[in-house]
């Protein structure tokens, strides 16, 4: 919207409200022969108190003049009403010129339409002035008297359709509501029983359809078919979930690049294939697992999760013999390259962001310390693994893990 147009619609609104005051006036001195006046208040649309005219009806008036003088009433307030806004919007016109940039730089109409002045109504008087017409609307009329009222409701309706359609509806679960409230469902069956993890698996499968197109979506998905995977048993159905897991996590990345959960199940997942893959795809995915943690991180750096698996890539790296790095530097041009030190920082990591993190982090803490030569470190990092309880097979992994460490080290 031009600056120029602003001003004819502004001057135009002035106008109206002229002809309409005068309209006003003209009718008051009409109306004074016929009917007494008082002193009354009435709320303005700031709920202020204001003085008005309270009319009586004199005696012996007839019904219909009555009618029409009570819609004028209605009618007068109204304009009463409208005065106050017109002073509004004088106030508000020195601050139009950045109104109108702000449109123009591409804010949304609705919005716009709300926060201008020049849009401002007042449900208040529409809703009285509505009612009021309706409840003295007589049962015989003339034409003329139907035609004006029927245009006056016309008016009244088109203001409160714009004012129906900004409100929210009422009773109805949103989108987004119900997306929430069943990820927060799969969430705590998540941390549940493995019967907990199936039913997640096969409910969000049911769901896919609907919520499929949604990142927050896949990567639970991604991260149910890894519960699946570590809770069964048969080599067959292992193998199936990890592939699955790995496909979904393609998708979730390309979905969105910018979700950090994706890429970090994603990760996973290249990692968990490791143990069906042929030696070639074991290290590719390997180095896909690196590519996507390090996106993991960038994306969401206060993650303990992503740090603890980046720890544990590393180490294995260092780990690693010189003839698997060869075959590494064969099919891919160059190996992988990390050290004990990159293993120790990173979980050292997820120890300041989340003490106590898991059990498994201290027993890797205390392998570095250990295979730095760091003996009193690597065993406080013992004693404060066997004081964490063993409540996931994560956590029995750590303590067969602790159970070789500690005697090595005189714990």
């Amino acid at each position: 919207m031009a600056q120029a147009d602003s001003k004819v619609l502004v001057l135009g609104a002035l106008a109206g409200m002229a002809g309409i005051g005068l309209a006003v006036v003209v009718y008051q001195g009409f109306r004074s022969g016929r009917r007494g006046s008082g002193p009354g208040f009435y709320l303005n649309r700031n709920n202020e108190q204001t003085t008005s005219l309270m009319l009586v009806d004199g005696p012996g008036m007839p019904r219909g003049q009555a009618v029409v003088l009570e819609r004028l009433e209605a009618l007068i307030q109204c304009v009463s009403e409208l005065k106050d806004e017109m002073k509004a919007l004088k106030e508000a016109l020195p601050t139009l010129p950045d109104q109108v940039r702000e449109e123009l730089r591409g804010r949304e109409g609705a919005e716009a339409r709300r926060v201008s002045p020049l849009h401002r109504t007042t449900p208040t008087r529409r809703k009285r002035a509505a009612g009021t017409v309706s409840a003295a609307r007589p049962s015989g009329r003339s034409s003329e008297e139907a035609e004006s009222e029927g245009g006056y409701m016309t008016a009244l309706t088109d203001s409160e359709e714009e004012e129906q359609s900004d409100a929210e509806p009422v009773g109805e679960e949103q989108p987004e509501d119900k997306l929430s409230s069943f990820l927060e469902r799969i969430d705590r069956l998540h941390q549940g029983a493995e019967s907990d993890k199936r039913e997640s698996l096969n409910i969000l499968l049911e769901q896919r359809e609907e919520f499929g197109q949604n990142s927050t979506f896949l990567w639970r998905l991604i991260r149910a078919h890894c519960d699946v995977h570590d809770v069964s048993s048969a080599l067959e159905e292992k193998k199936i979930h990890a592939e699955t897991g790995k496909k979904v996590g393609e998708e979730a990345v390309k979905l969105n690049p910018t979700c950090a959960e994706s890429h970090q199940w994603y990760a996973i997942m290249c990692g968990i294939m490791a143990e069906y893959d042929t030696v070639q795809n074991k290290i590719r995915n390997g180095y896909i697992f690196k590519d996507h943690l390090d996106k993991a991180i960038e994306l969401k750096p206060q993650d303990p999760m992503s740090y603890y698996l980046l720890g544990r890539w590393c180490y294995a790296v260092a780990q690693l013999s010189w003839i698997e790095r060869k075959v590494a530097a064969t099919l891919f041009g160059e190996p992988p390259s990390a050290t004990v030190e990159d293993a120790l920082k990173k979980f050292l990591k997820v120890e300041e962001l989340q003490p106590g993190y898991s059990k498994l982090n201290y027993v890797f803490l205390a392998k570095c310390y250990k295979d730095l030569g760091q003996r009193g470190n690597a065993k406080k990092m013992v004693e404060a693994a066997c004081s964490m309880n063993a409540v996931s097979k994560e956590d029995e992994e750590a303590q067969k893990e602790l159970d070789l460490l500690g005697p090595a080290l005189g714990v």
